[in-house]
């Protein structure tokens, strides 16, 4: 199977984005949460809090993210799986 890393994609569709006069795309925090659930799963298993998993977000990107922001949108395993 072909992949490509994260920041490529990211990169390919904003200069597709730009190149067809939109606005960068936005997400409501609800679809942001979760789109990193596995990462907050996998971070919450090595003991991490959803503070500190906040933390990095709001430190490496303009997003401002809480703790319960994350608590309360975090996609289970079992929900992220039924949608395929």
């Amino acid at each position: 199977m072909k992949t490509c890393p994260i920041d490529q994609a990211l990169r390919a569709q904003k200069a597709l984005r730009e190149v067809a006069g939109l606005a960068p795309e936005m997400f409501p925090v609800e679809a942001f949460v979760g789109m990193i659930s596995d990462e907050i799963e996998t971070l919450r298993s090595q003991g991490k809090t959803d503070g500190e998993i906040a933390a990095p977000i709001s430190e490496n990107s303009s997003i401002q993210i809480t703790a319960e922001e994350i608590s309360a949108n975090y996609a289970s395993s079992e929900d992220r799986h039924r949608a395929h």
